[in-house]
């Protein structure tokens, strides 16, 4: 369904290990959902979850379990994320097959 580079993965295992640490109990991962918003109308969004919901379809990846929720599932289905460094910073970067077209500021697809 998805898929992570090892930096994307070894990233959100940093950001699990830290969050899991804070919370006092290990977490049942990382959810990666779409959202209606942005310029061509759809936009990503992450989110470390201490619990999966009961339709959540669980990915394990890279040594990470990926939560989506099922109005994501299509839209997921195929996507690579990485995580880069550039000059203006650090972050997530999704490669998604599924996507027609972006807008100009790359935060959101349609």
């Amino acid at each position: 369904m998805l898929d992570l580079t090892e930096t994307a993965a070894a990233a959100i295992r940093q950001a699990i290990a830290a969050a899991a640490a804070t919370a006092g109990r290990p977490l049942a991962g990382l959810r990666i959902m779409v959202n209606s918003g942005g310029c061509a109308g759809l936009q990503y969004g992450m989110a470390l979850e201490l619990d999966a919901a009961p339709d959540d379809v669980a990915v394990e990846t890279g040594g990470v379990t990926i939560l989506v929720d099922p109005d994501s599932r299509s839209v997921l289905s195929g996507v690579t994320v990485d995580f880069v460094h550039r000059l203006e910073g650090s972050g997530f970067v999704f490669d998604n097959p599924n996507a027609t077209r972006g807008c100009g500021c790359g935060k959101s697809f349609c």
